[in-house]
């Protein structure tokens, strides 16, 4: 079965057919660059989709995710975005494996395919010129042998004449000999291009013809074999991700197998659990005792100072089975957040104190890193001054200490409220009244609302002391801690190194450059307790003083 010889007439329709399968791959090739076009805006919507449903980042909704069912969500909204990732993938093997294999192909396609169909037309060609050739010397063949007859005819009839001169009939019978002549040379020539017409032509249909269409014949069957291997290679590029699909499927069944109800209830339970112990009995309140008429008075006089009490006690739980809901309510409508979390329950305020005791750690530990990035720094450049003035730093570095000691105030502060809160501080110590003067002085009715909102399991408050005592016990304490001691001697002079502005209940104000008197060390807490006069002294943080303590005295220079 060979195209030369079962379709050696069909030139125009071969070329025909060629062109029509160079179109059937380009369309394979628009269709498969469709398919990869829309893997990748599939993969962009299920990544978008993905992303709009991930919670957002310190929002509420990020505290709602730590249950298993939650979890589970995000892990198949994860799996998701990993599915999306291998219908990249499908797009990119389509694209590199078939589109740009094929685009390559077809352009060789089509130079073979032109070269092929011009050595056709070159052949065609070159029997069509030996045709013309063929044609031509047979009509001058014929008109030499037509003027022969003519030129015979001629002369036999001027030779029959007795009126013509010998003259003209030997003048007739050289040119019938000139034409006869001529004829036979036009059949000798006739004969050879006869001859080399039907070798040229037997060539064509017989080698050149069956030569060129062998080649275009093997040509269209490599297209064939070519568009059916880059079928199967569409097929294996999606056979080579179903693994990793697969995976991606067990990933959502088995984050949707780690659901566990009974830990998201426990979760509940502690997200919302208050501390309070439900509300006891209501007592009977008895009204009609004190008109109980008695012979004694002694009964009467001892009737109604039992009922004192009842109707103190009734008076007292009466509207308040659940006050702190009530209290809730009411902070919410007037939106007001105390500071140190006084209007939630225990167990809730000890959940937002322990956060955010974390938090600031966390800001301070940032801080120290800087600090510490900023002092590497400065011993760069007094090592090579040529990088930089090692005093632009001081500046900075003064700022985060500062920002640090800030931060440590509002860490022990908030620490305090927390062990308050856990029952491991009764009472808040001189250090942690110090450190959280700054907040005390700003915020008294927040401090005295802590105390006083604190409320007993059955719904009554605790504690009975009113605001005007609790100030008058903050205040009394550090008073006494001045005023009624008697005067320290003097350890030391410190040199102050930054101006430091002591708003705070305990602290002293000093300008840079000042000198004074040392009376209490640094125990640890980050404060050195200093005097100006007999009637000026309080604390100042020790990094913001150079310290020079006397011969008796432990160290004789201290820098922090």
């Amino acid at each position: 079965m060979s195209w030369g010889t079962e379709l050696w007439d069909q030139f125009d329709n071969l070329e025909k057919h060629t062109q029509w399968g160079i179109d059937i791959l380009e369309k394979y090739i628009k269709f498969v660059k469709e398919r990869t076009e829309i893997e990748l805006s599939y993969a962009k919507q299920l990544r978008n989709l993905s992303k709009k449903y991930q919670p957002k980042k310190n929002s509420k909704e990020e505290e709602e995710y730590k249950y298993t069912s939650c979890k589970a969500f995000i892990s198949t909204l994860n799996e998701m975005n990993d599915y999306a990732g291998q219908h990249e993938v499908i797009s990119e093997n389509m694209t590199s494996h078939i589109i740009g294999d094929l685009a390559r192909y077809i352009q060789e396609l089509k130079q073979e395919r032109k070269s092929n169909f011009h050595d056709g037309r070159k052949a065609q060609q070159h029997i069509e010129t030996c045709w013309k050739q063929l044609e031509s010397s047979k009509r001058r063949f014929e008109r030499d042998c037509k003027e022969a007859d003519r030129a015979q005819q001629y002369f036999e009839k001027m030779d029959a004449d007795i009126n013509v001169t010998k003259a003209d009939v030997e003048k007739a019978r050289q040119q019938a000999q000139i034409r006869h002549q001529m004829a036979e040379d036009s059949k000798a020539d006739y004969s050879s291009i006869l001859q080399k017409f039907n070798h040229e032509q037997h060539e064509y249909y017989h080698t050149h013809i069956p030569n060129i269409f062998q080649k275009i014949q093997e040509m269209e069957e490599r297209r064939i074999v070519k568009i059916g291997e880059s079928m199967k290679t569409y097929a294996e590029v999606d056979r080579q991700v179903i693994p990793i699909i697969g995976k991606c499927l067990d990933g959502i069944v088995k984050a949707a197998e780690s659901i566990d109800q009974k830990n998201d209830s426990q979760l509940v339970i502690e997200a919302y659990k208050s501390g309070f112990e439900p509300p006891g009995d209501i007592e009977f309140e008895d009204y009609t005792q004190p008109m109980k008429r008695t012979v004694s008075d002694n009964s009467l006089s001892n009737s109604r100072g039992e009922g004192k009490p009842e109707l103190k006690f009734g008076g007292k739980s009466k509207g308040k089975l659940w006050p702190f809901i009530k209290k809730n309510k009411l902070s919410l409508k007037l939106g007001a957040t105390p500071e140190d979390f006084s209007n939630l329950p225990p167990e809730q305020r000890r959940k937002k104190l322990q956060q955010k005791v974390d938090e600031l750690n966390k800001e301070i530990q940032k801080e120290m890193d800087q600090r510490d990035a900023i002092t590497k720094m400065k011993d760069v450049y007094l090592k090579n001054p040529q990088m930089g003035d090692p005093a632009s730093l001081d500046h900075k570095l003064a700022e985060v200490s500062q920002t640090i000691e800030k931060l440590r105030l509002e860490t022990q502060k908030f620490e305090a409220w927390l062990a308050e809160v856990e029952g491991r501080l009764p009472a808040r110590s001189e250090q942690a009244r110090r450190q959280s003067g700054l907040y005390d002085s700003q915020n008294p009715p927040t401090v005295n609302n802590c105390a006083q909102d604190r409320e007993s399991p059955d719904g009554s408050y605790t504690e009975e002391q009113s605001q005007e005592s609790e100030v008058k016990v903050l205040a009394t304490d550090f008073d006494d801690e001045f005023d009624d001691e008697e005067p320290l001697p003097a350890i030391g002079t410190c040199k102050a190194l930054y101006t430091f502005e002591g708003q705070n209940e305990g602290t002293i104000s000093v300008v840079e450059g000042e000198t004074l008197y040392v009376i209490e060390e640094d125990k640890g807490d980050g404060w050195t307790r200093i005097r100006r006069n007999e009637d000026e002294e309080g604390y100042v943080p020790t990094s913001y003083v150079e310290v020079y303590l006397d011969k008796n005295a432990k160290g004789a220079k201290t820098y922090i």
